[in-house]
């Protein structure tokens, strides 16, 4: 009982400095809707880095990540992480200073489907509209994912039900979203950035010298087959999903195939970033168009260096307790294994902080971007196009209670693997948002049907493909954010190519943006 009310005392130390920071920006945030929604422009370099980083990640991180590495080795998890690196560098480098000169450009625009509209200049709102009501569905899915984990979390550190936990979890994240807006959520992401980055150093720290070296942790697990392997996968023996074990040992058939199709798939991954509104929104609201450079830098380096330790968590966690975690969604726990099990209670709790800091720091935004879509896109966009600030602001909080309480009924099954939920989601905004993203910004003759055409077309094809083609297996089991994103594309270009070119304001709007990127 006293170690567990270390932990917690831990964690209410760390809610409680989160909810202060919460605090301090309300005023700010409140100002405006502009100031609630993209912080009015105002985030450095640092901030804009980190918080982007933090808010993506969240707790698939500390526990999807090195789950899916516990269970079946290093292939999918590097793979994945490689692909997430590279999305990350090219994101910022490609798209991130032509978004902020674009976004202020349009109309002044604080939201994406706000940019897409304002880009192609509509009078209807369709585009708006129906790239809201994609952002709300897809952050619900990610909420959910966010609430499982919290649920995860506090259900295995306290042995509590892991319905209330989850719930607790969600209560939290939404009152303190509802108080701290935009602001409140990019600084506390900071702050989270850097206790999930300490907390992971710390657990591979511990956990190595616990283990006897990095030599022996490699020699616990090189005799699993396919484990350490690129191009092989461990495949646990299971009965029911349950891993079986004999004498102290897990038990593996041989290693499953790794070929240049599933390589490819998890490479695929890095094709999310150009469409996540999370990430996409930091480019928007840095203060000043040349730090992002700066950021960029700061993002890679962080980028690389969690996921190339959270992978390792997941084989450092099978070779210091190899039967301890016995099914695909147990496994998702092995981060908080390793806290309770090598580091005094105390100081779990701040290191499990890092995994409450990466829930939080994504449901925040996930609930405030979803309620943003709502509330500026489709209530006042559509309905109330003469709405008051202080009415878009009320509007959006009803918003995030919906939504959370969606959220929660999604993630009420607590065998939910985080892992799975996350690239769901993860695959509906890179195929809807990302190929639009890029034509929007780098080719001139994408058109306003080309555009409608996309995000239907990649939305739709996400679902297809995870509901009815990839379940086919053999060659079509590729993550469907890769099929998705390329037929996309190829509806943008096809519309656009039979529609009448867009007219001579757009094409001028286009030109002096791309002209403002010389200077």
């Amino acid at each position: 009982m006293g170690d567990t009310l270390q932990i917690l005392t831990a964690m209410i130390i760390y809610m409680a400095t989160v909810i202060i920071i919460g605090v301090t920006f309300a005023r700010r945030a409140n100002a405006s809707s502009d100031a609630y929604f993209l912080g009015g422009r105002s985030l450095g370099p640092w901030v804009t880095a980190m918080s982007a980083e933090a808010s993506d990640m969240s707790g698939w991180l500390l526990m999807g990540l090195p789950g899916v590495a516990y269970w079946c080795g290093i292939a999918d998890a590097a793979w994945t992480a490689i692909g997430l690196a590279a999305g990350t560098y090219i994101n910022w480098l490609i798209v991130s200073k032509r978004l902020r000169r674009y976004s202020e450009k349009a109309g002044n625009a604080i939201t994406l489907p706000e940019y897409f509209s304002n880009r192609f200049h509509e009078k209807k709102k369709v585009i708006m509209t129906i790239a809201a009501v994609f952002i709300l569905i897809f952050f619900t899915v990610y909420a959910a994912s966010c609430l499982v984990t919290c649920g995860k979390l506090f259900s295995t550190l306290f042995g509590l039900p892991y319905i209330p936990m989850m719930i607790v979890g969600a209560v939290f994240v939404l009152i303190y979203t509802i108080i701290g807006g935009f602001l409140a959520e990019s600084a506390s992401d900071f702050m989270q950035a850097i206790v999930m980055i300490v907390a992971l150093g710390v657990i591979v720290l511990v956990g190595t010298y616990e283990a006897g070296g990095l030599g022996a942790v490699i020699d616990n697990v090189k005799d699993i087959p396919g484990f350490l392997e690129f191009f092989g996968m461990a495949t646990p023996e299971t009965v029911d999903g349950v891993q079986q074990a004999v004498n102290g040992q897990p038990l593996f058939g041989e290693a499953a195939p790794y070929g240049i199709l599933s390589i490819v798939s998890m490479l695929a991954w890095g094709l999310g970033y150009f469409g996540v509104p999370q990430v996409l929104l930091r480019f928007m609201a840095i203060r000043h168009e040349d730090e992002l450079t700066r950021s960029r830098r700061i993002a890679t380096v962080w980028v690389v260096i969690s996921l190339t330790i959270a992978v390792f968590i997941g084989v450092l966690g099978r070779s210091l307790y190899p039967t301890s975690l016995t099914t695909s969604s147990d496994a998702e726990n092995v981060f908080i294994l390793l806290s309770t099990n090598l580091l005094p209670p105390l100081i779990a709790g701040f290191v499990m902080a890092g995994i409450l800091a990466a829930t939080i720091s994504s449901s925040d935004s996930y609930l405030l971007i979803a309620a943003s879509a709502f509330a500026k896109n489709i209530y006042q966009g559509l309905f109330r196009k003469k709405a008051s600030d202080r009415e878009v602001l009320n509007i959006s909080r009803l918003t995030l209670l919906v939504i959370a309480i969606v959220a929660i009924i999604i993630a009420l099954d607590e065998n939910s693997v985080i892992f799975t939920i996350v690239s769901f989601a993860w695959a509906g905004f890179g195929a809807t948002f990302g190929p639009l993203m890029l034509f929007s910004l780098f080719w001139k003759r994408t058109t306003r049907a080309g555009a409608i055409a996309g995000m239907l077309g990649g939305a739709g094809m996400v679902f297809v493909w995870n509901l009815l083609v990839r379940p086919l297996g053999g060659i079509w089991d590729i993550y469907e954010l890769l099929p998705a994103f390329l037929f996309s594309c190829l509806c943008i270009i096809v519309v656009s190519l039979l529609t009448p070119e867009p007219s001579e304001e757009i094409k001028r709007e286009f030109e002096e943006v791309q002209q403002m990127g010389t200077k």
